[in-house]
């Protein structure tokens, strides 16, 4: 369980993880892969646990002013908002409108369209990010991107890899370069209306538990924040609900002082992350108390207990893999 677990001292950041790494206004950002392989273009990315889950979990920190270039995925993009304040750009010129995001706050960018980030407020903040599937494809770069990182020396592969020409490195010269997109191209990236935008992002403020979930007791809340669709496990879809595959759910999980959930296990996978105060995790001779910015993957089918044991609340965010997700098993005798 120990290698299931990744403290948020203990993580490994990336500086050269895209081509933009060297664009001024992006040089001091940080990226961090910590389950899956992420999309970063470069050799120097530490991956943290490498198992597949259906899904990927990385995560970014950026001091004010830092900004992570326009871009575009395939596949979902979902970012929480651990620390700062932060705002979502969109258009391929950072022409399309914006969005900004604090602390609590979930935003799922639709897939095939320009976004980026910027950190606003003062200090270093950090967004938790979970990608879709166990292969999230490669980062499109706005051209502008691409103009921008050559100026510096950075060459992008058509396969996703990032070439150093200024260091000399010509190992991969032979190979065909990564082209900006045409306007035909750019055409199929359209940004959504803002309005229509606003129905991917809930505000940490409005998220409103469900006294149906399966684990709701004296002290215990859980609210969906993205569910696909309706579950086994009782969550109407919504509020993110997106006209774009996630593949997984995402859970907000608030325990008070003393709150606990009793052993049960589950079908998908499961991943905790702390957002704020302190939880323990125990099973069978074993526990591990997790503090805010930890990550935490739970082996598909063990039986675990979760407790607030500090005298503040515990706030998780729990991704739940598939779009559906079934009831968990508690153990006979517990509460279910």
């Amino acid at each position: 369980m120990a290698q299931r677990l990744v403290r948020y001292a203990d993580l490994v950041p990336c500086r050269t993880a895209f081509i933009d790494t060297r664009t001024p206004g992006s040089t001091e950002k940080e990226n961090f892969t910590i389950i899956g392989a992420g999309v970063s273009e470069s050799a120097d990315q530490f991956v943290h646990i490498t198992e597949p889950h259906g899904f990927n979990v990385g995560a970014a920190r950026q001091p004010e002013g830092c900004v992570n270039s326009q871009h575009s995925h395939e596949t979902a993009e979902v970012f929480v908002v651990h620390s700062g304040h932060w705002r979502l750009i969109f258009g391929p010129n950072r022409e399309d409108g914006t969005l900004d995001i604090a602390p609590g706050d979930v935003c799922s960018v639709p897939t095939r369209m320009f976004r980026g980030f910027e950190k606003l407020d003062e200090g270093v903040g950090f967004l938790w990010v979970v990608l879709g599937q166990d292969d999230p494809g490669k980062v499109t770069w706005a051209p502008a991107v691409f103009e921008s990182a050559a100026d510096f020396g950075l060459k992008l592969t058509k396969g996703g890899t990032l070439i150093d020409t200024s260091d000399g490195d010509y190992t991969l010269r032979e190979a065909e370069l990564e082209a900006p997109l045409s306007e035909d191209d750019l055409a199929q990236l359209r940004t959504p209306p803002l309005e229509k935008l606003a129905e991917c992002m809930v505000r940490f403020a409005d998220v409103a538990a469900n006294p149906a979930s399966p684990l709701a007791a004296p002290g215990v809340e859980e609210a969906g924040l993205i569910v696909p669709e309706a579950t086994a496990d009782g969550f109407a879809p919504g509020p993110i609900s997106g006209w774009w595959p996630h593949g997984f759910n995402l859970r907000l999980l608030t325990l008070q002082t003393g709150a606990y959930v009793p052993r049960h296990s589950r079908r998908e996978v499961e991943v905790i992350f702390v957002h704020s105060g302190t939880l323990e995790v125990s099973w069978d001779h074993g526990e591990i108390l997790m503090g805010a910015g930890d990550t935490l993957t739970v082996p598909v089918g063990l039986p675990h207990a979760l407790r607030n044991t500090a005298s503040v609340p515990c706030v998780a965010y729990v991704v739940r893999g598939g779009e559906d997700v079934a009831r968990p098993l508690f153990e006979s005798g517990a509460a279910a």
